[in-house]
């Protein structure tokens, strides 16, 4: 026997075998075989045992086969189509980066101790809704089947990095301390969510509102998923509409750390105490438009987007998200017809943005007006650029057409052009040109020399 097994190696009682050493056992921890680990052993080991079934490409027995003859216990494989997997994708990338952004000499056991108490502390928190699409929709909260984080996790490295890099710097192996833990986890986050630097500016200004934000749909699972986000973030005091019975089930089924009455506000559109200024208000907004009082009270009711819009003109929100279900055109003119357009816009669009590895990119009309005249082109161009400012970039912008640069004067060639006149006169400075194909926004060399989008 070698000094490492010595350390753990007890008196010997005369067991020669596995089957001999393991009743009353609390852990069996295995790195050997398939089937090692037997029905009557795992009958014989202490209550709730931890049965830590490690070996590849077949555990020492599987999930189903100790479940079957002890009910209590939690048990670990390294396979992925069982729960609680082992694996050491969990921590060995993670460690690795720590070490190197610090500039370890050596990977000592503080930084080991770091990793494990980091990967302990997020199994204790709810998960994400990248881990539970993962898992086709199945959520987990920690409990017998569900002891260890799962390697899908985005947060893992956000959080076993820093640890390891922390740990590193306070047992003096590191040569490269960090300064600024702030900068640090926000470089991490850009490695697993590409928006993240994308959407600082607008994140940054949230924080500072902090602004109440209704969520339509708040029975959804994705809803509940961004909300618990916004909170976790300080980015929103967020307000959700539905059952509030329903809502609390599925808080508690995916594990989230909201409270009903706490962090969270819930308008139960069943139930509502504001129901009859709500549906009063609808009808007296849209009595001309064929709503009858009827009609009124059950679309209030029935309706969440409807009810959130009204609850924003109203002043008990300050805006709202919507959509996760049902047509894009439905929640759009529900919006129109009660919130209404800003002053003085009179052309409604969407701005689809696309996080690419060159670069980010935004998209408009992409669902709103399907034959926009050039003055609705102008307009939709000059929101958009707006639009963009806000998020701190300087907005370029190619007005895209089948036709390049006059090549063609048919379907609506001419009507981009003359919206690039139009927005040329109200913004001469907006760095713009058209009409043109797409690929030539992203391929310089297939562009006129004199186009004035110059980047």
């Amino acid at each position: 026997m070698d000094k490492t097994k010595e350390d753990y190696a007890i008196k010997d009682n005369g067991w020669r075998t596995l089957a001999d050493a393991i009743p009353n056992a609390d852990i069996f921890l295995g790195c050997s075989a398939a089937g090692a680990l037997t029905q009557d052993m795992v009958k014989t080991m202490a209550a709730h045992p931890i049965i830590l079934a490690l070996a590849n490409p077949n555990p020492e027995i599987t999930p189903p086969e100790a479940k079957a003859v002890r009910p209590d216990a939690i048990v670990c494989t390294g396979r992925s189509d069982y729960p609680n997997q082992v694996n050491n994708v969990l921590c060995f990338p993670f460690i690795f980066r720590g070490a190197l952004d610090v500039g370890a000499t050596t990977i000592n056991e503080e930084m080991k101790r770091a990793a494990v108490y980091a990967i302990a502390d997020l199994a204790l928190e709810e998960q994400n809704d990248v881990v539970t699409s993962a898992y086709g929709g199945e959520g987990a909260t920690f409990g017998p089947e569900y002891v260890i984080p799962r390697p899908f996790d985005p947060r893992l490295i956000v959080r076993i990095a820093p640890a390891v890099a922390k740990a590193a710097m306070e047992s003096g192996v590191a040569t490269r301390p960090i300064e600024n833990w702030g900068e640090y986890t926000e470089k991490l986050t850009q490695f697993v969510y590409k928006t993240s630097l994308f959407m600082r500016p607008i994140f940054s200004q949230a924080k500072s509102a902090k602004q109440r934000i209704i969520l339509a749909e708040g029975e959804e699972a994705k809803a509940l998923h961004a909300v618990q986000e916004v909170i976790s973030m300080d980015l929103a005091s967020p307000i959700l509409i539905g059952r509030k019975e329903v809502i609390e089930e599925k808080i508690k089924k995916l594990g989230l750390r909201l409270e009903v009455g706490v962090n969270v506000e819930v308008v139960d559109n069943e139930n509502n105490p504001r129901y009859e200024e709500c549906w009063k208000y609808y009808y007296n907004l849209t009595k001309r438009k064929g709503i009858t009082p009827a009609i009124a009270k059950r679309v209030v009711r029935s309706n969440t987007t409807v009810l959130a819009s009204v609850l924003v003109n109203l002043g008990y929100a300050d805006g709202l998200v919507c959509g996760l279900f049902g047509s894009y055109g439905k929640h759009l003119d529900s919006i129109k017809d009660i919130i209404g357009l800003k002053n003085g816009v009179k052309t409604a669009a969407a701005l689809n943005s696309l996080v690419l590895p060159s670069g980010n990119v935004f998209l408009t009309d992409t669902h709103v007006n399907d034959d926009p005249s050039a003055e609705e082109l102008a307009e939709i161009t000059l929101m958009a650029a707006d639009e963009v400012h806000r998020f701190g970039i300087e907005p370029a912008v190619a007005l895209l057409s089948h036709s390049n640069f006059g090549s063609s004067n048919t379907l609506g060639a001419p009507k981009v052009r003359d919206a690039l006149k139009i927005v040329q006169e109200h913004n001469p400075q907006l760095m713009i040109d058209g009409e043109m194909r797409g690929i030539l926004h992203f391929v310089r060399r297939n562009a006129l020399k004199s186009c004035r989008i110059v980047r």
